[in-house]
């Protein structure tokens, strides 16, 4: 009877001694589970972008677009990218009842950050005056085919002006200004016009000292335009040309060939032959 007893204590004591080794086990791999976690949880951490709130646009919109709640959108915006002027809330692009219509003043892709400067004010007029930057001015040139670059030129495009005119007894034509705005062709200043058409004016944004000078050099000349590219900042420098720089400075004088006439009367008529000079001089 003892010697029943002592198997099943020693077999109760195996039995046990094995859960505890298999518990222990399994202790053992959940804190290495939770020492993984842990890390890839410290790792994740590390990795998150702060955010703010910016307002984006829905779809495309046109220039000089209405603005309304629908257009618009919140999103997340990296903190560290965050453009300036940016709206965090549709309420302050909309504002309160009352506060007046805002326009768009340039066209906006999907998805684009609503910025302060490509929209008006509260009940601001969307004319060529919001366009232009401060301290600037709109001045217009007559254009035609010729000068306005055969109706290739939209609003957001930027010219060179070349002036064409008399100096002393000479046709001159000359570089006066470099990569000049225009805001408007005739009476539009939409952006979004894909069809070239032959413009009679085109409206430029200068500043107001230019706008003297090109006032003068328009009533004592011609002036004509040429496209620059989208990404040309370069200056070309002082240019200009002549006549004489065009065909050569050179002017060699034709010598007119001497000729010589022998006169015959016949009768009250006094007639009279050239000939050669070589005959006279035989004589």
């Amino acid at each position: 009877m003892r010697l029943i007893f002592l198997l099943v204590l020693v077999i109760g004591i195996g039995t046990a001694g094995y859960a505890a080794f298999l518990i222990q086990g399994q202790f053992s791999a959940k804190d290495t589970e939770i020492n993984r976690l842990s890390n890839e949880l410290r790792k994740a951490r590390d990795q998150v972008v702060e955010t703010s709130p910016v307002v984006v646009t829905t779809a495309k919109i046109s220039f000089a677009h209405r603005l309304s709640a629908e257009d618009l959108s919140v999103i997340n915006w990296p903190t560290s990218d965050l453009p300036e002027n940016v709206y965090s809330t549709i309420e302050e692009v909309i504002g309160e009842a009352g506060a007046g219509p805002r326009y768009v003043k340039r066209t906006l892709e999907v998805g684009e950050p609503l910025l302060a400067v490509k929209i008006t004010n509260f009940g601001e007029d969307i004319g060529i005056n919001t366009l232009l930057e401060t301290g600037t001015r709109a001045f217009a040139i007559r254009v035609d085919v010729t000068s306005g670059v055969s109706g290739f030129l939209q609003p957001g495009d930027n010219v060179d002006i070349y002036w064409t005119g008399t100096s002393g007894a000479q046709t001159i034509t000359r570089l006066v200004l470099e990569n000049a705005k225009i805001i408007a062709i005739d009476q539009q200043s939409s952006q979004d016009s894909s069809r070239p058409t032959v413009a009679r004016t085109v409206t430029l944004q200068v500043s107001p000292s230019i706008v003297a000078n090109l006032v003068q050099l328009q009533s004592s000349g011609k002036l004509t335009l040429s496209l620059r590219g989208v990404e040309d900042t370069e200056t070309s420098g002082p240019i200009e040309v002549d006549t004489r720089s065009v065909i050569g400075n050179e002017i060699i004088a034709v010598q007119e060939a001497e000729k010589c006439y022998q006169r015959v009367r016949r009768g009250v008529e006094l007639v009279e032959t050239e000939i050669p000079c070589d005959e006279v001089d035989g004589n």
